[in-house]
């Protein structure tokens, strides 16, 4: 039988695989942190869009666990696994800014940030990279933030201003009542902003946008 630990094990040695592997991908391409791995990508719309790459940066998109994710990093200089997959599929397909962009981000502001890993899982996210199956994979945030932080507790520490939300609301504030807002101290577009971009319409556009590349 095994110990307890052994898939704790499994996930660390599957990182370090994913680590080496992207290493073996920077010798190969030097140019990883600015050239699509798959040139097809090299005609993908993106969209410049100054005030939404800095609302993410400094965690102002008015997803809870967006912004907790970006403003760890900002304080902190380091994030998790889950939340950069959660922030970076945001980026990249809710908004359709260049991955290059936050690459460069976090680049400037992980403590860990590699060489091989920081361009190669952005490259993975944006679908453009080795591996990058399905490439079209759009995370929905609400449903990471619920399965991931279920009792809110990440939000709270990172996102403060929140704090006073119930469990079933602190996830996506703009669907609270006028009188639960009032109660939790939050003027949504206040001090906490209203979402940048609605999930299902920024997920279609994104779904819009890889077919038109496909077809090309």
């Amino acid at each position: 039988e095994r110990p307890a630990i052994a898939p704790d094990i499994d996930k660390f040695l599957s990182e370090l695989g994913w680590r080496e592997f992207c290493r073996h991908l920077l010798f190969d391409h030097p140019d990883l942190a600015t050239r699509n791995l798959q040139p097809a990508f090299d005609a993908f719309p993106w969209h410049s869009d100054e005030a939404a790459l800095s609302a993410w940066q400094r965690g102002r998109t008015g997803y809870p666990i967006v912004d907790a994710g970006m403003r760890e990093l900002w304080y902190s200089g380091v994030m998790h696994n889950r939340v950069r997959m959660v922030v970076g599929s945001f980026l990249v397909k809710h908004l359709l800014i260049d991955w290059r962009l936050g690459e460069q981000w976090f680049w400037d502001t992980l403590v860990d940030a590699d060489p091989g890993s920081n361009p190669g899982n952005w490259q993975w996210v944006a679908g453009c990279g080795a591996d990058a199956a399905p490439y079209f994979r759009v995370f929905n945030p609400l449903l990471q933030s619920e399965k991931f932080d279920a009792g809110g507790s990440y939000i709270r520490r990172w996102v403060p201003e929140l704090a006073g939300l119930p469990d079933n609301l602190i996830h996506q504030p703009w669907t609270a009542t006028p009188l639960e807002l009032a109660a939790a101290g939050i003027e949504l577009g206040g001090n906490y902003p209203r979402p940048i971009v609605d999930h299902k319409t920024g997920r279609q556009r994104a779904l819009s946008a890889y077919a038109e590349l496909r077809q090309r």
